[in-house]
């Protein structure tokens, strides 16, 4: 029965330890984020999942980010906490759109699914 407790007590700390590591984490920059959304709608109208119109929408949204980040920069040097947040938020809803975009089983010229 101790060995028992002992482990449900080891995974209960084990679990909650799990979180505050992930927000430990360091925060993945603006320019790595947009990196990789851009490998994906480039892998996405490689592949016919993008078509033209949509890879042109999201990479204008891409430098918009970007361009966005800049004014954060020139107004106070850094990065303030509320600024990436909302970097954060522009950029996942970047990468939901990519991903909608990119399944929406749309036919796009050329490719059929």
């Amino acid at each position: 029965m101790k060995k028992i407790a002992l482990m449900i007590a080891g995974l209960g700390i084990a679990v909650t330890a799990l979180p505050t590591a992930a927000s430990a984490a360091p925060w993945q920059g603006v320019n790595q984020r947009q990196a990789t959304i851009e490998r994906r709608i480039d892998q996405g109208v490689r592949s016919g999942q993008l078509n033209r119109r949509e890879a042109v929408q999201l990479r204008t949204e891409v430098r918009q980010i970007a361009q966005l980040e800049n004014r954060y920069r020139r107004s106070g040097g850094g990065l303030s906490v509320s600024e990436r947040r909302d970097l954060d938020r522009r950029l996942d809803q970047l990468t939901a759109r990519t991903r909608y975009e990119k399944h929406d089983r749309q036919e796009h010229r050329g490719h059929r699914r």
